[in-house]
């Protein structure tokens, strides 16, 4: 089950992420490391109404962020689409014990439809150009590659901007 987060999934939420950013380091992936995600960002996103978590026998087992908000680091990227109705996905976790078993994919689906559902235009992500797990994913979901952004407080490499109209 997918709903929305609220601020008791707070302490999961953040283990969930700290061991999918220990999984990623041991992988050689420095996509995420102890400063991010925080606890603090994952809680404005419980604010904003913009967390999800899945569930497995009523525990909660991943998140994804489904968002309006363009961030600014996305503004010099050529999109396939004008910024009008986008959806932005953020902060896809599974715990490391549950991947493989289409948690991100359940997801994944469950945004789609949200965006279709609210007459979105498309949907943008980012994701770690180290990470080819990640890139293969969004890929085979039909997510068009298209300009690298930076985020030097993660890591000194580049984040690949991609887009799927809906």
């Amino acid at each position: 089950m997918i709903r929305k987060a609220n601020l008791l999934d707070l302490d999961v939420v953040k283990n969930i992420a700290e061991r999918c950013a220990k999984k990623m380091i041991d992988d050689n992936i420095f996509q995420w490391n102890e400063n991010y995600p925080s606890k603090d960002i994952f809680k404005k996103d419980v604010l904003n109404k913009s967390l999800y978590v899945i569930e497995i026998e009523n525990l909660v087992r991943g998140c994804i962020v489904l968002s309006e908000k363009k961030d600014l680091v996305y503004n010099d990227i050529s999109w396939l689409t004008k910024d009008y109705k986008n959806l932005y996905i953020h902060r896809l976790a599974v715990h490391p014990d549950y991947q493989k078993i289409g948690l991100a994919k359940s997801m994944m689906e469950y945004a789609e439809n949200f965006a279709k559902k609210n007459n979105y235009v498309s949907i943008r992500l980012d994701t770690f150009s180290k990470n080819l797990r990640n890139i293969k994913f969004y890929e085979i979901r039909g997510y068009v590659k298209l300009e690298n952004i930076f985020l030097p407080n993660q890591s000194e490499y580049p984040f690949h901007c991609y887009e799927k109209i809906i």
